[in-house]
């Protein structure tokens, strides 16, 4: 099964560090039943696609926590064995929860099949993004439009032998 886990790059070097994503549990996304119906689509690809998207907005408020780390979300997308990665059937169809699932352990980094990350370009976007969260949380229309523009930057593929470029 195929999750994605939100990151910063200061958390993407930990991990590159460690050899793994962890401790755990790890909080990723995935395409999940909720997410399915929620999607309404059969096109694993676009189902997939909608997932990172949602690992992308986590990114952003990790982001939003950490002044510190740079303004570019981070999504490492990484297989892990089925069953591994459990939704909460107590959040049903929550919007906020849509995809949402936890990975008991640690991940060795080696499972990763991409990262995903934003080019040096969408820093301004996504540093606005990060700044506008708490007022969009609180209904702020203004606030939800500077964080709905840092979803117009599409994340970049890497592949992991490229982690150390992108820290570098």
């Amino acid at each position: 099964m195929r999750v994605y886990v939100p990151l910063t790059l200061s958390g993407l070097a930990e991990a590159h560090e460690n050899g793994e994503l962890g401790p755990g549990p790890l909080g990723a996304y995935a395409v999940t039943p909720a997410l399915r119906e929620w999607y309404v689509s059969d096109d694993i690809e676009e189902l997939e696609y909608a997932a990172l998207n949602r690992a992308a907005q986590a990114s952003l408020r990790l982001l939003a926590g950490d002044p510190q780390a740079a303004r570019r979300r981070v999504v490492v997308a990484v297989d892990v064995p089925d069953g591994a990665a459990v939704a909460d059937p107590d959040r049903g169809l929550d919007q906020s929860s849509l995809g949402e699932v936890r990975v008991a352990g640690p991940v060795p980094l080696s499972k990763a099949a991409a990262v995903h990350v934003d080019a040096a370009d969408a820093e301004a976007d996504v540093a606005a993004a990060a700044a506008a969260l708490g007022a969009a949380d609180q209904g702020d229309d203004d606030a939800q439009f500077t964080v709905d523009g840092a979803e117009d930057h599409d994340l970049m593929w890497f592949g992991v032998q490229e982690i150390p470029e992108l820290l570098g």
